[in-house]
């Protein structure tokens, strides 16, 4: 077998061509906190209103955001979640607890989530099977791509 030409076939690799942009993730942030009106993300996000607009859409068209008028004179759309986008929250939450550690380790957070329980979050990943953290050392990965091994191609 030859060995493939293309990258490794990769879920994060697939996911990071429909969010991995900057401003397409910060869409995200802006509306979980529930800001999902185009001048709000505009205002909150920095982003050249066009290339807003070619995130939006393509959000709406990869089922991350649906759109719904609020008003018809002129008309005018905010932006949600759908189930699938919400279901990218966690990924934000590690993101932001990894920039508050590493880019912000002084203590001065541009911002804090606060838990239902009243205390600040820090989210860890855990093993739905079993519980525990997740941690690197305790990965086996299982490549599934034929053609690939953990080293790259499989030798042909």
């Amino acid at each position: 077998m030859a060995a493939p030409k293309d990258p490794r076939p990769c879920s994060i690799a697939d996911t990071l061509a429909l969010v991995g942009e900057k401003y397409s993730l910060l869409v995200l942030r802006e509306v979980m906190l529930g800001n999902g009106r185009f001048d709000q993300l505009v205002r909150n996000i920095g982003a050249p209103r066009d290339i807003l607009a070619t995130r939006l859409r393509r959000l709406v068209d990869a089922g991350i955001l649906s759109k719904h008028v609020y008003s018809e004179r002129p008309q005018r759309f905010e932006y949600r979640a759908t189930p699938a986008g919400r279901e990218l929250h966690p990924v934000l939450m590690t993101l932001m607890d990894w920039g508050d550690r590493h880019l912000h380790a002084d203590g001065d957070r541009p911002m804090v989530l606060e838990h239902s329980c009243g205390k600040d979050l820090t989210p860890v990943v855990t093993c739905a099977a079993c519980g525990d953290p997740v941690r690197q050392e305790h990965l086996t990965a299982h490549p599934q791509a034929p053609g690939w091994t953990i080293a790259g191609p499989a030798a042909g």
